[in-house]
């Protein structure tokens, strides 16, 4: 069972016991308070991560159960921590909330990874709602783009950020959940917080989030380039077109990449750089505008 961390005065995190290549050492649960605990992403379901939350509260009550999104490694514990400490279970929406609508006008695009299509809050926050706790206000941010319920809690000069900001990756967009107009959006309006450090879903603090910010974003735009770049060469599907830009990436890795690129592919088809023919799919072939 993971210890407790202590990572500011008045936040533990508790590491869930899910390290993969696209988790990291595991998912970051967090809880803040003294007196009250506010637990955020609760984490995947696992009964020894659930006896290390409650261990870390140490008797003190949970208050809320607060969820960046419904993916399985975030989401899935909320149901037996509520049931377990009688806190309610508050984030955006569903599974389904928050999906613009270019994401639901697409037809059988496939994605779905990782969802945790049975989750349901007790609690919807509204954008900007302010959540009052012992130990002062969380402000709650919805933050879609890796996904359309995901929401950024925003408490002090601290952001719980979820898996919209990592430090030691950039985070998987995969429509229709995921939506890269959406994301460089929510990116641009967190870059515009005073905040002094983000706490993510995964990995360690981000010590300077307005740097790390700019560098998600220029990163973004310099993929779009070359995406830009390589259909002026020759036309392609999203497969083709990440075999051809992600030239290092290990096979395993790759569908992810291709989803990645379809969701470029998808934002810029919006802004009328690229064609494409109806319906967009994973294997629908797009040309330079």
């Amino acid at each position: 069972m993971t210890r407790p961390e202590p990572v500011e005065p008045g936040v533990l995190r508790v590491l869930a016991p899910n390290p993969s290549p696209m988790t990291a050492e595991g998912t970051n649960t967090y809880l803040l308070g003294t007196s009250e605990v506010t637990v955020i992403d609760p984490g995947p379901a696992d009964a020894a991560h659930l006896r290390a939350i409650l261990a870390a509260c140490a008797g003190r009550p949970v208050a809320r159960i607060l969820v960046t999104h419904a993916h399985l490694d975030h989401s899935p514990l909320a149901g037996p921590l509520s049931r377990e400490t009688g806190a309610p279970v508050l984030a955006y929406g569903d599974a389904g909330a928050g999906r613009s609508p270019v994401m639901q006008g697409l037809g059988r695009i496939g994605g779905g990874e990782g969802v945790d299509a049975g989750f349901v809050p007790d609690e919807m926050l509204k954008d900007g709602a302010m959540i009052d706790t012992a130990d002062g206000p969380i402000r709650a941010l919805w933050t879609p783009g890796h996904f359309g319920n995901h929401m950024a809690f925003l408490w002090r000069d601290m952001g719980f950020v979820g898996d919209l900001v990592m430090g030691w990756a950039s985070s998987l967009v995969s429509p229709p959940d995921g939506d890269l107009t959406q994301f460089m959006a929510s990116c641009r309006r967190l870059r515009s917080e005073p905040l002094r450090v983000l706490h993510s879903g995964h990995g360690a603090p981000v010590g300077d989030p307005a740097a790390r910010i700019d560098w998600l974003i220029a990163h973004r735009e310099s993929r779009e380039a070359e995406i830009l770049h390589c259909l002026g060469q020759k036309a392609g599907d999203a497969a083709d077109l990440a075999r051809r830009i992600y030239v290092d990436t290990p096979a395993a890795l790759l569908p992810a990449a291709s989803r990645n690129v379809l969701a470029h592919l998808i934002d810029l088809e919006t802004r009328n750089l690229v064609q494409v023919s109806r319906p967009i799919g994973i294997e629908s072939t797009f040309h330079r505008a």
